[in-house]
């Protein structure tokens, strides 16, 4: 159960972050200019980033997952 959510979650994270990474290319084009002292397709940023953000979304899949494996089902059946 735990990587069912851990799985789903971390879809969502991957397809953000490769949609982030082709938008951060094409806009850093147009902020060239107001970029100092690194380059607008700065290889050690484009890799950083990307992987600091799959982190937090595994720990922000990982908790709320955790927390719902230890419930017991038929006592949230109940609660409902």
């Amino acid at each position: 159960m735990l990587l069912l959510f851990l799985k789903r979650g971390l879809m969502l994270v991957a397809v953000g972050s490769v949609a982030g990474a082709g938008a951060a290319i094409l806009v850093s084009r147009m902020l060239e200019s107001l970029l100092f002292g690194v380059r607008p397709t700065d290889a050690a940023t484009f890799a950083a980033v990307p992987v600091l953000l799959v982190a937090v979304g595994l720990a922000a899949c990982l908790i709320p997952a955790l927390r719902a494996t230890r419930v017991d089902p038929a006592v949230a059946l109940r609660c409902e």
